[in-house]
């Protein structure tokens, strides 16, 4: 899926209006996508607006992605993903408490079988290797990605110095990066 050069014709078609490209496009993808965006929203009917919102991104930008510089699904994740933080940005949604983190981090890694068949093999290197890190670099990152927020807010949302926060991001993502390049 991931890797799908099918996904890169599509992209092309759409980019010149063809919509049977589109639909194609969309019925490949779009079981993956409303996973990721329903992992992220909680909600499912945020995750069906996330996804048609992205899916209208999709058919005007579609002649933006460069097959040079990611995968055709790459692409297409990261718009849902960003959409889907949007959303969570607009929302007044309430601090999560430390067992919210905790929850947050098991539900994005409780695969079912369409996530199982989403999952790329450095999706699967990613996920063993933030198990690796501390809770509290964990943590942060968890929030910096599935919730989008700035180190000033995780320090308020953890109730720890922004200092600490800081710290738990650079070494997590350190630790990331070492792990992932073995």
């Amino acid at each position: 899926m991931h890797s799908n050069p099918q996904l890169v014709e599509f992209l092309e078609a759409t980019s010149r209006g063809d919509r049977v490209s589109f639909a194609k496009l969309y019925e490949q993808t779009a079981p993956h996508l409303f996973a990721l965006a329903q992992r992220i929203l909680k909600r499912k009917d945020w995750a069906e607006e996330a996804l048609q919102d992205s899916f209208l991104k999709i058919w005007k930008k579609a002649a933006d992605f460069d097959p040079q510089k990611g995968r055709a699904f790459s692409w297409i994740a990261t718009i849902v993903r960003n959409g889907c933080l949007d959303q969570l940005r607009k929302s007044s949604r309430e601090p999560l408490s430390p067992e919210g983190i905790k929850e947050e981090w098991h539900a994005a890694h409780q695969a079912g079988p369409l996530d199982l068949a989403a999952l790329s093999q450095s999706a699967k290197a990613l996920q063993d290797c933030l198990k690796e890190l501390s809770e509290e670099e964990r943590n942060t990152l968890v929030l910096a990605y599935w919730r989008g927020l700035t180190q000033s807010e995780m320090a308020q949302n953890l109730d720890r110095p922004l200092g600490t926060v800081k710290t738990w991001v650079r070494r997590g993502l350190e630790r990331l990066k070492g792990c992932l390049e073995r």
